[in-house]
């Protein structure tokens, strides 16, 4: 997870940097187009990844998927050009960190069962955790040694880290009698709990990403200093450490989605209370960061749990890649359509926080109709 989402969650500072260098010729929604490709890899590859890890268990999958990583963050320190970038960061970054991030969190699912909300969002901090190591070494590294070498810094890292994954990580559970099929079932569409589930997690992620994404390019637009504005991604992924792992403790106690829901009314307060008309002042951007980065924590953590209790354990894979083959097109478009806003406003950011503030307020729409299906529509119901 620190190897994988690590990466995902330093995307800011990548754009931010890469904006304003090697391609300052192309336009936000250009730019936006590698992050999205990279994301959308990223989860479309837990389709078939998923089914593997079922028959060949973790071992192979982190091997590949650990190196593929470890040759994309070496090689983008020489990238200058579009396509470059294209290939080495969106096709081989974000399949690289499908093949790790799938079995990573599957494996916490063989050894945890009624904790397993809880062990996930531990698991999950591991993201967290990159996301303020790797943004802060780059700020630091970039201006003493170049980019090349900073990212060769991170690539020594990710080294150690992903010999201590491949070690480390194992699975419990035999493989299936009758392997699971990788492609997805879009029959299971047609029972309304599920479908609203994989509706409202497509809102989620169209939204989730444009905080991580653009948090820093939008304080440096704000007139913020350069050391404060790379600093702004660390802090919110600082929160999201504990918007990992404590949504996690009580979604066994209190329902995963109701956890979750909770989880989308404070990042939707975040976007519309704090970032938009606050953000520009230096108290209003370091709470949004917190609020929204505790808020949006859970989604990584606790989406993939909610798909599993509207299912058997043994149809779990049918039903993640179903649900993340949908999904997978909110992470392609999320980015773009955020970079065209912020063109379509003259550079301004008011639209992309309108956009993402609504799809976190559909998304809890959606969610709560999930989960009035699901489990009842009563308050106290605990699902």
């Amino acid at each position: 997870m620190f190897a994988s989402f690590g990466i995902s969650n330093a995307l800011g500072s990548f754009q931010a940097y890469i904006s304003a260098n090697q391609l300052s010729t192309y336009s936000d929604s250009q730019i936006g187009w590698i992050f999205s490709l990279y994301l959308f890899f990223l989860m479309f590859g837990g389709i078939y990844s998923g089914p593997i890890f079922d028959v060949y268990g973790p071992r192979w999958l982190l091997l590949v998927g650990s190196t593929m990583i470890i040759v994309m963050i070496f090689v983008i320190g020489v990238c200058d050009k579009y396509w470059q970038w294209i290939v080495v960061f969106s096709i081989i970054g974000g399949i690289a960190s499908s093949l790790t991030f799938t079995p990573s969190i599957a494996a916490v699912g063989h050894w945890f069962h009624k904790k397993r909300g809880n062990a996930t969002g531990i698991a999950a901090t591991g993201g967290a955790f990159g996301g303020v190591i790797f943004p802060l070494l780059l700020q630091n590294l970039i201006p003493k040694i170049g980019f090349a070498w900073a990212t060769r810094v991170v690539g020594f890292i990710l080294l150690i880290i992903s010999i201590l994954a491949n070690l480390l990580i194992r699975s419990r559970l035999p493989p299936p009698r009758i392997p699971q099929s990788p492609h997805p079932d879009l029959r299971i569409l047609t029972q309304p709990a599920f479908a609203l589930t994989v509706l409202g997690v497509y809102l989620l992620e169209w939204a989730f990403f444009q905080p991580v994404t653009y948090i820093t390019s939008y304080a440096l637009y704000s007139g913020f200093p350069a050391a404060f504005s790379y600093q702004v991604l660390p802090i919110l992924s600082a929160a999201s450490i504990f918007g990992r792992f404590l949504p996690g403790l009580i979604s066994d106690r209190i329902g995963r989605f109701n956890t979750l829901l909770l989880a989308l009314f404070i990042t939707l307060f975040g976007c519309f209370v704090i970032w938009l008309p606050f953000g520009n002042t230096y108290p209003g951007l370091i709470v949004f960061a917190v609020v929204v980065g505790f808020g949006s924590g859970s989604n990584i953590s606790l989406t993939p749990v909610c798909v599993s209790q509207l299912c058997e354990t043994k149809d779990y894979g049918r039903y993640y890649a179903t649900c993340y083959s949908v999904v997978s097109f909110g992470c392609l478009t999320g980015v773009p359509i955020a970079g065209a806003l912020i063109q379509a406003c003259g550079g301004a950011y008011w639209g992309l926080i309108i956009f993402t503030g609504c799809c976190y307020a559909a998304s809890t729409v959606v969610m709560t109709a999930a989960r009035g299906y699901g489990g009842g529509w009563g308050l106290k119901v605990v699902f």
